[in-house]
């Protein structure tokens, strides 16, 4: 018997309310008919699948709860295999395992099990209607179960327009160098944080001072990435310089530049749902 905790926590962002220009107040979603163009309220609304445009079946909410998967509260381990078989690609949502009442004893011993025999579980587990591929791998201190996406839902490489070309020898020297210049032993995930989230607090926080936000001016975007001199880069990012690392504290990381243009396609749905926290089950 275990009991689950969710490993994360996702940041408090900043929801901004619909409002009213003219006299501020909030505004209410309303849900048209599309052909008659009249409000629905919820009690007049059924769920329904498109199988053909604009054809659909529906489904009363008894339907929708028979093709739900029915929770058994445990992690049915149905075979280990070494972690470095997963590719992180396939991680979902994490959450970390405790032992439950009685539980100790077993809990500890498959947790070293895994950590002796360098192995990981994997299975399935069922709540709030949903089924999930899970890894239960050991960490320090515990156990931590990894929702894990299924096949269909991950894209390959091939998806992805690679075109081929030549490296040259002193091209790769001096990424080879950039690379060391800015290794880090470790990952240390305290030297990142949420810019963007700091930025939006000075300015909600100016806003509400009576402030006003300075407007900066808008870059044409003229499509495609800029054409560089790859050498030049290269030779510009080592002339930064390694960030001088202070005594007893790591420096904040110096990013290398990368350009990044987003590809035009959605990726697929995601069919896992997130777990609920805290939700007692068992291993075995």
């Amino acid at each position: 018997p275990v009991k689950l905790y969710s490993a994360t926590q996702p940041s408090a962002g900043f929801s901004f309310n619909l409002l009213h220009s003219t006299c501020g107040s909030r505004l209410k979603q309303q849900y048209l008919c599309a052909r008659e163009g009249v409000v629905v309220e919820r009690t007049d609304m059924v769920k329904g699948y498109e199988f053909a445009k604009d054809q659909y079946v529906t489904f009363t909410p008894e339907e929708l709860k028979e093709m739900e998967e029915k929770g058994t509260q445990t992690v049915e381990i149905s075979e280990f295999v070494p972690a470095e078989s997963i590719d992180p690609i396939y991680y979902d949502k994490a959450y970390y395992l405790g032992p439950d009442k009685g539980g100790a004893k077993p809990y500890a011993l498959l947790a070293e099990s895994m950590r002796q025999t360098k192995q990981t579980a994997v299975g399935r587990y069922a709540a709030r209607g949903k089924q999930y591929i899970v890894q239960i791998r050991p960490v320090p201190g515990g156990l931590v179960m990894q929702q894990l996406l299924y096949e269909p839902e991950v894209r390959t490489i091939s998806d992805v327009e690679i075109e081929e070309a030549q490296v040259k020898d002193n091209e790769l020297a001096l990424a080879k160098q950039l690379i060391a210049q800015i290794s880090s032993k470790e990952f240390d995930p305290t030297q990142y944080q949420d810019d963007v989230r700091k930025r939006i607090e000075a300015s909600v926080q100016r806003k509400v001072e009576g402030q006003e936000i300075a407007i900066s001016p808008t870059e044409t975007d003229k499509g495609g990435a800029q054409v560089i001199d790859l050498m030049d880069a290269l030779r510009a990012s080592l002339q930064k310089g390694a960030p001088k690392k202070a005594q007893g504290k790591p420096a904040a990381v110096q990013p290398a530049a990368v350009e990044l243009k987003t590809a035009q396609r959605k990726p697929p749905k995601k069919i896992a749902q997130e777990a609920e926290p805290r939700r007692k089950v068992s291993k075995r």
